[in-house]
């Protein structure tokens, strides 16, 4: 399918009745198919939150839910329809009663609107469907035993943003029978009643912000992301970041082994085969802040203590590294929005055990440790340049520590 991508985010260029079409083709596969709803707030959630960021990009279908996403395709000179959750709910529906296919709708309890409003509003505009409502926590740890039972096919998760995305991806999917799953925020708000969507005409000029803030001020916070910093980074991302470098933290995670250091690599699950240090981006902290967090993002625990930053290692154009194909050069620029990076080095002594490692799914697929000396072979090409001079680093801290 064809997607286009939007800071990071790869959106699918669809239209509604394209996505009902392609909602029917999920519905005769023998496998579950999950469908996000990216709006401009999600994806500026999805910078900051990488096993979100991963989830969108694995979804079968990622609708574009918001205007800003129009004008952000406009800017990089492509068009797409926008496709909201509140009509491609009413379009399932409708669907899923007319060929007596199981629903399910699982509502956060604490939601706008009740299991009961759900019923009621169901009831009255879907007569003839087969459904089931659960009232659930946002984080629920299993399904019910009656969810289990019904078995429905097209599952509506409610729970809001990044909630229901992963509760789809690590739960949901696994369910039996289940074979169309949708993260679809507060759209049975607009079926139950509770809330009311804006006229036709300010959705079509893209002021349905307006009429929201008017409603609610209190949604002034989350109109102020959707409406002033989400295009401010597509702008910037268009026309400021291709001239800049990342700023980018290395993690050299190191432990003493009977008087040698070993180092921990871990292997990218995008690519087998590819070794090298936890990394990623500053996101605006120092080295020290930065370092720390990343690395306990990417090896799942706090076992380590800061040792050592060392500023402006390494500095490379996307591209330009013996080894790196073009293919991937473009998928670097495409997903950072930078020409290259700049590096730091974060050094941090590991204190735990083994067992307490738990890498991300999202980034990487096995970890190992290996001696320190033997470190720069042990990494992927594209890495060696760079890890030489981390190794440098790495003995220069040695040496003041002794």
């Amino acid at each position: 399918m064809n997607k286009i991508d939007i800071l990071g985010i790869k959106i699918s260029k669809i239209n509604r009745q394209k996505s009902l079409d392609k909602i029917e083709e999920f519905l005769l596969s023998k496998e579950a198919n999950y469908v996000v709803t990216p709006n401009p707030e999600i994806i500026l959630a999805a910078i900051h939150d990488e096993e979100l960021l991963h989830i969108l990009n694995s979804a079968d279908l990622a609708l574009p839910d918001g205007f800003g996403l129009k004008l952000a395709a406009l800017l990089d000179g492509k068009m797409i329809s926008r496709v909201t959750g509140a009509d491609m709910v009413r379009d399932i529906l409708a669907l899923a009663e007319k060929k007596n296919i199981k629903v399910a709708i699982l509502n956060w309890k604490k939601g706008l609107s009740s299991k009961q409003d759900i019923d009621r509003a169901i009831k009255d505009q879907y007569p003839k469907l087969d459904f089931l409502s659960e009232n659930v926590n946002r984080e629920p740890k299993e399904l019910s035993g009656d969810f289990k039972e019904f078995k429905p096919k097209i599952v509506f998760v409610n729970f809001g943003a990044p909630y229901q995305e992963k509760f789809i991806y690590h739960k949901l999917r696994q369910a039996d029978g289940v074979r169309v799953a949708l993260g679809i925020g507060g759209a049975f708000d607009f079926i139950t009643g509770r809330a009311k969507r804006a006229p036709k005409i300010l959705r079509f000029i893209g002021l349905e912000w307006l009429w929201r803030l008017v409603k609610d001020p209190k949604r002034l916070g989350r109109i102020y992301q959707a409406v002033v910093v989400f295009p401010y980074k597509v702008i910037r991302n268009k026309f400021l970041r291709p001239f800049l470098y990342r700023p980018n933290v290395a993690c050299f995670l190191y432990k003493k082994d009977k008087g040698t250091y070993k180092v921990l690599v871990v292997e990218r699950s995008d690519e087998p085969g590819h070794w090298q240090i936890p990394q990623g981006g500053r996101d605006g902290q120092n080295l020290m802040d930065a370092g720390t967090r990343e690395l306990c993002e990417e090896i799942g625990c706090e076992k380590f203590i800061p040792k050592r930053a060392y500023k402006n290692v390494h500095r490379y154009k996307f591209g330009t590294r013996k080894g790196e194909s073009s293919c991937r050069a473009d998928s670097c620029r495409k997903h950072t929005g930078f020409k290259g990076q700049k590096q730091g080095l974060f050094i941090a002594e590991f204190i735990g055990k083994d067992e307490d490692i738990q890498v991300n799914f999202w980034d990487h697929e096995k970890w190992k440790w290996v001696d320190s000396e033997k470190l720069v072979d042990e990494v992927e090409m594209v890495r060696k340049r760079a890890t030489q001079r981390f190794v440098r680093c790495f003995e220069d801290y040695i040496k003041t520590e002794h």
